[in-house]
């Protein structure tokens, strides 16, 4: 089970600071008890900068291969020369937004790009 699983349990079942833990009985009200619950939280925080570090390196790694991150494009470079032709022809902007199958902001996003 994952450490910050199981410090979220530990939340749940003292319910107070008083209360013992489970079974287990981890009393925070003792300076041993404090300090077991705050190794198990580094122990979770620990666990969380290992996945943060791995994800990084993977995106990074990724980067190299050539992976493409973000949404694609909507439009093509030719399609927003042709939406720019109609509407140099005085072609509504709704129009030409449904001609090309998108909204009318996407359309204003790629005109001004």
């Amino acid at each position: 089970m994952r450490l910050g699983i199981i410090l979220l349990l530990f939340v749940l079942a003292l319910g107070s600071a008083q209360e013992p833990a489970f079974t287990e009985a981890i009393d925070t009200a003792t300076p041993t008890g404090r300090a077991v619950w705050q190794m198990i939280g580094v122990l979770a925080e620990l666990e969380r900068s290992l996945i943060s570090e791995r994800t990084r390196a993977a995106v990074k790694a990724a980067k190299r291969r050539g992976v493409k991150f973000g949404r694609k494009v909507k439009l093509t470079p030719e399609q927003i020369d042709h939406a720019r032709r109609l509407i140099d022809k005085r072609e509504a902007r709704q129009y030409v937004a449904n001609l090309l199958n998108v909204g009318r902001s996407t359309l204003y996003r790629a005109l001004c790009s």
